[in-house]
């Protein structure tokens, strides 16, 4: 693993570990407050908000600024917010600093995977996009594992100024990085790339697997919990199997880096959907905190095989719009999320648990299938730009 990808792995940990650290703190945040959960959880549901809207915003930004410039920026302003919720006072206080935070770290993992992706030696280009998940992985493992702990003894707190801390780390060592060189569609206005993206066929259908594929992974992911919970499990245990997913997607990643360079693209897109069906079937008949564990081991296997070849995909469709056609696809990701909180809440508030996960388990057929048809379908439009090379050589 180059230097370049070492930095990019974590600014992708910084990220992630501020994103997954405030679900298990729900209650310590409302309890110190004094305000229900429902105003703390609408803090939550604003970061995401942004998280997902402000991604193509940073794409397009990104090619106009540069890509490194405006990662900085971009995490140097969620460093800044992050720490500054410790402050809040209050639930609407806390939504401001969530909403700024949120908006921040969008940017991270997108331009962490097109800079990877743009400055991969040839045929390493999956290989070195696996490597950064390594970085999301621990970072969700991390925080939802120790999130809640550190609440219970040390203070909410105490948990957001860490994580605005080690964000501050990753603003300061991204200096290290090269910027890399404009790409041509900068040149013809800023919303020369997200046109480039939206006129190709394959990146529009690029951007409708990534919605429904981020419904139904992330969707389990957001349930699992609940249902563990709903078997008479106490919290802490219901949201502790989550780290099975983080642990699987630590030892998976590598493992699907090394195959790409044997196994077709559409095989391992087929081969994650397989994972994930079964998983979700596993949910659907039983929620015990063994299977949950098990069904977050088969997603994050599943997200190391389906999920990380999408991403390269994504940092190969539009060549000349990289940037923008990855912040979509993380976009379209967490649009597919928050439609599947929307639509699986009322079943799930009845306690309709099998039903989520069945219908999920159904829905990642047509998924596989459709994936692996258009990934194998699918040919270079132009010749991948040449790697940039750092002081490092990568």
């Amino acid at each position: 693993m180059t230097r370049h990808t070492r930095l990019l792995q974590f600014t992708a940990l910084a990220s992630t570990l501020d994103r997954f650290a405030m679900p298990p703190m729900l209650l310590a945040i409302s309890h110190d407050l004094g305000v229900p959960v429902a105003g703390v959880a609408s803090a939550a549901g604003a970061y995401f908000l942004a998280y997902g809207l402000m991604q193509p915003v940073w794409g397009l930004l990104g090619s106009r600024l540069g890509v490194v410039r405006s990662l900085r920026l971009a995490v140097l302003l969620a460093a800044l917010t992050t720490a500054g919720t410790a402050l809040a006072t209050d639930a609407a206080s806390l939504v401001a600093f969530r909403l700024v935070a949120g908006a921040g770290f969008s940017a991270a993992v997108p331009a962490a995977l097109f800079y990877a992706g743009a400055t991969a030696a040839p045929g390493r280009r999956h290989r070195d996009i696996t490597g950064l998940m390594a970085g999301v992985a621990l970072g969700t493992a991390a925080a939802t594992a120790g999130a809640g702990a550190l609440a219970a003894t040390v203070g909410w707190r105490s948990a957001f100024l860490f994580t605005g801390t080690t964000a501050l780390v990753a603003c300061l060592v991204l200096s290290r990085l090269p910027e890399l060189p404009a790409p041509r569609a900068a040149a013809d206005g800023i919303f020369a790339p997200l046109r480039a993206v939206l006129r190709s066929g394959p990146a529009r259908t690029l951007l409708l697997l990534a919605t429904v594929e981020g419904g139904i992974l992330l969707g389990v992911l957001t349930f699992l919990p609940a249902a563990v919970g709903a078997t008479g499990s106490g919290a802490a245990l219901a949201g502790g199997v989550t780290a099975a997913y983080g642990v699987a997607v630590l030892i998976c990643a590598p493992i699907v880096g090394r195959l790409q360079q044997r196994v077709p693209a559409a095989a391992l897109i087929a081969a994650g959907a397989a994972l994930a069906a079964i998983g979700c079937v596993v949910a659907a008949f039983t929620a015990t905190p063994v299977a949950g564990a098990f069904v977050c081991l088969l997603i994050g296997a599943a997200w190391a095989s389906m999920h990380s070849t999408m991403q390269t995909w994504a940092t190969e469709v539009v060549p000349e719009a990289g940037l923008t056609a990855v912040s979509l696809f993380a976009g379209a990701l967490f649009t597919g999320s928050a439609l599947a909180a929307v639509a699986g809440g009322p079943p799930v508030e009845a306690g309709r648990f099998g039903l989520v996960f069945g219908v999920a388990a159904a829905l990642l057929l047509p998924l596989g299938v459709a994936g692996a048809t258009a990934r194998a379908r699918w040919r270079p439009p132009v010749a991948v730009p040449s790697p940039v090379r750092g002081r490092d050589g990568a």
